[in-house]
């Protein structure tokens, strides 16, 4: 008797038909803080193009001011010259198209809108990609146009203080953040400890990073180790940068279009392109993003950083 009452018990699958479940918007695996975009200052543009002008090199009144001799009273004369060619930067526009089926976004409206989540992860991986290129760009990202002689080589492979001082005296006025991938961060904190001088933490933006010479060392997975972004491999290099952003300090600073149509944020526009015959939604989206690096010494570059070296303390 006792074992067909157990049989006629309400079940947990049948139970679970019943039941309202809680459920959450989609979780994007692959998204990142983005803490370049929110600690780079930015500048919106009106016509698309950015230009950089420059001071020629050769002697200015100034430097003659400063080699004369203090007996001679005679006033230096002259102007400054600008550079013939300047640099220009345009704006590079990301881009993707959006279909929704107009017959599932209006069954399956609830508990979230179907449009507005596909739109928000079609912004999170624009965005995504906005901040790679600003380190990586080939025409216009930092990695790649910093000068030559503000390359630095490390002394022994792995990430040391020596080396991040060295950066130092590359980008001494007033540098902002160091960046670097995590797993290069982790190496220099096992070096930092190696050595006794663990590092402090600091705030910036409303997140907490280790520093170095109260610059703080600000994690990316942009910065890739032999190319890739989650390197499955204890071993390999990669690079650790030294920016100083701010167009007042001749810095790296972040370009934007302005009054985009369906603005919807910094450089990024939103538009509806309709519904075709068989119900299905379209929506462009763009951003429109570059960065220009205002001065030589506003970049330094330390090259083939080895995230490898593990110590035994024991």
């Amino acid at each position: 008797m006792a074992e067909k009452e157990n049989l006629n018990a309400l079940g947990r699958s049948a139970a679970y038909q019943l039941a309202n479940v809680t459920k959450t918007p989609p979780q994007f695996g692959s998204l990142t803080p983005r803490w370049l975009t929110r600690v780079l200052e930015f500048k919106g543009l009106d016509a698309g193009i950015f230009r950089v002008n420059r001071v020629a090199e050769g002697d200015t009144p100034l430097d003659v001011l400063c080699s004369q001799d203090p007996k001679k009273v005679d006033i230096p004369q002259g102007y400054v010259e600008y550079t013939a060619k300047p640099r220009e930067y345009e704006l590079n526009a990301l881009s993707t198209i959006i279909n929704v089926d107009t017959k599932v976004s209006d069954v399956y409206s609830a508990p979230f809108d179907q449009a507005k989540e596909q739109l928000g992860l079609a912004v999170e991986s624009l965005k995504e990609r906005q901040e790679s290129q600003i380190i990586n760009s080939d025409d216009y990202g930092l990695l790649k146009n910093a000068v030559e002689s503000q390359r630095v080589q490390t002394r022994a492979g792995r990430p040391m203080p020596d080396d991040l001082d060295e950066l130092i005296a590359k980008v001494w006025k007033d540098p902002s953040f160091f960046l670097a991938h995590p797993k290069a961060v982790a190496a220099f904190e096992r070096e930092c400890t190696r050595r006794g001088v663990p590092p402090v933490t600091v705030n910036v933006a409303g997140g907490t990073f280790i520093a170095w010479r109260g610059i703080p060392i600000i994690p990316t997975d942009k910065l890739f180790v032999d190319g890739l972004k989650n390197p499955r491999a204890k071993t390999g290099k990669t690079n650790i940068l030294l920016v100083r952003t701010g167009e007042a300090k001749r810095g790296v600073i972040g370009l934007f279009q302005n009054n985009l149509p369906g603005e919807q944020s910094r450089g990024l526009s939103v538009r509806f392109r309709g519904v075709d015959d068989n119900g299905i939604a379209s929506y462009l989206l763009s951003l429109y993003c570059s960065a220009a690096i205002l001065a030589d010494d506003a970049v330094a570059v330390l090259e083939d950083v080895e995230i490898g070296d593990y110590y035994d303390y024991a």
